[in-house]
């Protein structure tokens, strides 16, 4: 069977107010965009050359000349709900298509390289399951051959114990998994290194 491998991004649309808005509470929300907006170039930057599939899922509407180029990057809409049923929903359908490795990210990870991402899909040849963990208790990709949906469900978004209560739901479910380098997502000001300070 021929591999089809597909890359999910999840973006939020680039509107001031509406990202980053920890970083806005203490940055302003001008700077926070400013931010915002680099992280998606460095994403885009990284995932224009993979030589895979690439979709982009907005979190607002699908913009149609923006910096993903409709050529290169296939565009839709979020699913609704909260941020695991989201992503199951654009899992499963990327599996109902066909696709045989399915990696997800997010465009919050400045340390993100093509390399990383390409270990990755190496990854998914030997494993089940492939995970980036963030610092923060969280990972900044996900990657699977087949839907597990139980990955998505009962998780504590956006907290300290998304990581290690998929890494025990991996482990309850009996499948192999791989890591991939810990890495830092820019969420705080702490996050911040100084060329995205400047």
């Amino acid at each position: 069977m021929t591999e089809k491998k597909l890359l999910l991004l999840f973006v939020r649309n680039p509107e001031l107010g509406k990202v980053k808005t920890r970083l806005a509470a203490a940055l302003g929300p001008e700077k926070a965009l400013d931010i915002y907006s680099r992280l998606l170039r460095h994403t885009r930057q990284i995932t224009g050359n993979l030589s895979v599939q690439k979709r982009v899922y907005y979190a607002g509407w699908v913009a149609e000349n923006d910096i993903w180029p409709n050529a290169q990057y296939e565009k839709r809409l979020q699913p609704p709900g909260d941020l695991g049923q989201k992503m199951e929903a654009a899992f499963a359908a990327a599996f109902a298509e066909g696709y045989t490795s399915v990696v997800i990210i997010g465009s919050d990870c400045l340390q993100l390289t093509p390399a990383i991402l390409r270990q990755a899909y190496m990854e998914l040849g030997r494993h089940d399951v492939v995970i980036g963990p963030a610092l923060d208790g969280g990972y900044y990709l996900l990657g699977m051959k087949q839907l597990h949906s139980e990955l998505f469900r009962n998780k504590r978004w956006s907290t300290e114990h998304v990581l290690p209560d998929t890494l025990q739901d991996i482990q309850t479910l009996r499948l192999s998994y791989s890591l991939l380098p810990r890495l830092s997502d820019v969420d705080h000001v702490e996050d911040l290194d100084a060329s995205l300070l400047s």
